[in-house]
């Protein structure tokens, strides 16, 4: 059991290896820039999305997740972020395409930078895992289909929190006050 735990760790750290700091520098600049923050993503992602949400509602974001009931409607000067491992599932597509139309900023987090929602984005984050189908991307790894780029992705948006809090002069004490109580 810890053999794969520690296997799965070693592929962590070279996946995080390998994003550049600058496509996540320019996607922290988004957020700072951004009236409001929308997040997607399909299946696991979108779970990753979500968790991204409740940390920035944390550090004093306006963070909504698309689909949910309460999420408003986006508008020019706001950023969308879609987390996708291929950039072409096709509901994500149709809203990265209206989002941009509208005149939102839009922010791709993926495995594949020249996929349909990568080329769609104004800013795109690679994040070099292999593919649900197995394709080689240089970045093999031992679990099944999307997990390591869905491991990758949470860890990475929590480094986003962390370089925001870093620029706004933050530390964590803070983000308690902003924690649900009616748990």
């Amino acid at each position: 059991m810890t053999q794969y735990m520690e296997r799965i760790l070693q592929e962590l750290q070279t996946t995080a290896s390998l994003i550049r700091d600058e496509n996540a520098e320019q996607l922290v600049n988004g957020i700072l820039e951004a009236k409001k923050v929308f997040v997607a993503g399909a299946g696991r992602s979108g779970f990753m999305a979500k968790s991204f949400a409740m940390r920035m509602m944390h550090v004093g974001l306006d963070p909504y997740v698309v689909g949910e009931t309460v999420t408003p409607n986006l508008e020019a000067g706001d950023i969308f972020i879609i987390g996708s491992g291929s950039g072409e599932t096709k509901s994500l597509i149709a809203m990265a395409e209206k989002a941009k139309s509208i005149g939102a900023v839009v922010a791709a987090v993926t495995i594949v930078p020249a996929s349909t929602i990568g080329k769609i984005a104004d800013i795109v984050v690679e994040i070099p895992a292999q593919t649900k189908s197995g394709e080689d991307t240089g970045n093999k790894t031992i679990q099944p289909m999307g997990s390591l780029f869905e491991q990758s992705l949470l860890l990475f948006y929590d480094s986003v929190i962390l370089r925001f809090m870093e620029k706004k002069g933050m530390d964590s004490g803070k983000m308690y006050g902003r924690h649900a109580n009616l748990e």
